[in-house]
């Protein structure tokens, strides 16, 4: 599987802009899918990132890359960690709250909308979200925006500005590797 897709769908990580990214991605079978997520984590880990298949259904994964030291930081929040305790999160750890979410993503039909936390989105955003059942909301960029809606704005802004430089940058030739920044 091209590096290009991870480059497309998760440059403000790979740049630490950002605590994870998400996409989909089609392989012909789970085996070739791990053994893509294990090439990934070669070159990542490094960096201080981690490639994850949350789950594969029908030739469809469900990649997340991430960095575990900013997805600590941010789980601490007060109001992530009261999202997550409700919902059955143990918030001791981060690593067992993404074998939460992955229990959750195989379990049931409704997606996990928590997940926003494991992305970076503000805590306040999530909250609103989950709340509001997706209403009510000021703006909408990368997620739905309840609280500072000018900071999100900014925020869209600089990811679309970061990816739109790494997907030029890969394209000239820039490795993987080279455009991922270490943390």
């Amino acid at each position: 599987m091209s590096e290009e897709l991870l480059v497309r769908h998760c440059s403000p990580t790979l740049a630490g802009m950002k605590t994870g990214n998400l996409f989909a991605c089609s392989f012909p079978n789970e085996d070739e899918m791990k053994e893509c997520v294990r090439c990934w984590n070669r070159t990542l880990t490094k960096k201080g990132l981690r490639v994850l298949p949350l789950r594969f259904q029908n030739g469809r994964a469900l990649i997340y890359v991430y960095r575990p030291t900013k997805l600590n930081a941010d789980l601490q929040h007060n109001i992530a960690e009261q999202l997550l305790q409700e919902r059955g999160y143990c918030t001791e750890t981060s690593e067992r709250c993404v074998v939460h979410l992955i229990r959750r993503l195989c379990e049931y039909e409704e997606f996990p909308h928590e997940i926003g936390l494991f992305l970076g989105y503000p805590p306040e955003d999530v909250h609103g979200f989950i709340e509001n059942r997706a209403d009510g909301f000021k703006c909408v960029g990368c997620w739905k925006v309840y609280g500072d809606a000018d900071a999100a704005q900014k925020t869209f802004a600089k990811y679309k500005k970061c990816t739109d430089v790494y997907c030029d940058q890969f394209a000239k030739g820039r490795s993987l590797e080279r455009l991922t920044v270490a943390g």
